[in-house]
């Protein structure tokens, strides 16, 4: 059992109480988890949001009287730095991708085998990213749809916060960006860490997203100028 200062917190969401039992049997068979809430629906979810500040919540998108997707919503409202893995059946979940582009970290099917999730979650309560770059990319088409045009990098972020940020948007890894920009994985951390706030984002999913508005990088997610780090 890991010490007790590094036990991760969970909220489960999800209208099923035998998903549930499953999600919770599952996590705390891996030693450093804890459920400290259930949710049949998502009112009550964003209740225990409030009450147990969990480090990850991981939410069923279809469920009564309030949904995953306004769950999601209503939680990073007011916590904006809640950690949001969206639970679904099937990958195409239109839902889904509306969940990512509010701020959700990330997402797991149902019938994902149980070291993904208990991987997930840890990766979750870590800040490290959650998607794939093929489903990056189709977040990022569909958040830039609507609006085509890149606007200005802001003038508050350094020369290396945009560097992160490229490559953010590229799809990589803090381990990956620290390997080339050859730095620390907890420099790296730290620098995403600035930029989302100054940029006034959620997680990095949203920074990645802004890579993309800003111009730093093209619709094929290669740099745009200069690849940093080389």
């Amino acid at each position: 059992m890991a010490r007790e200062d590094r036990v991760i917190r969970v909220v489960v969401a999800d209208d099923q109480a035998l998903v549930r039992a499953g999600v919770r049997m599952m996590l705390e068979a891996a030693g450093d988890m804890e459920v400290c809430g259930e949710a049949a629906d998502g009112a009550e979810a964003v209740r225990l949001a409030e009450r147990h500040r969990p480090d990850v919540l991981l939410m069923d998108l279809r469920m009564p009287r309030v949904d995953g997707l306004e769950a999601t919503r209503r939680i990073l409202a007011v916590q904006p730095s809640a950690r949001i893995v969206v639970l679904t059946t099937f990958s195409e979940d239109a839902n889904l991708y509306a969940a990512l582009g509010a701020g959700a970290l990330g997402f797991l099917v149902k019938d994902d085998p149980p070291d993904r999730m208990v991987d997930a979650v840890r990766r979750a309560a870590a800040g490290e990213p959650l998607l794939a770059p093929s489903v990056l990319r189709r977040v990022v088409e569909r958040a830039l749809a609507a609006e085509r045009q890149a606007v200005p990098v802001p003038g508050m972020l350094t020369e290396r916060e945009t560097q992160v940020l490229t490559l953010v948007g590229m799809g990589m890894s803090n381990a990956e960006i620290a390997g080339r920009l050859h730095v620390g994985v907890t420099t790296v951390k730290s620098h995403v860490a600035a930029l989302i706030e100054k940029l006034g984002l959620r997680n990095r999913t949203q920074a990645a997203v802004m890579a993309h508005r800003f111009g730093l990088v093209d619709t094929g997610f290669n740099p745009v100028g200069p690849r940093p780090g080389e």
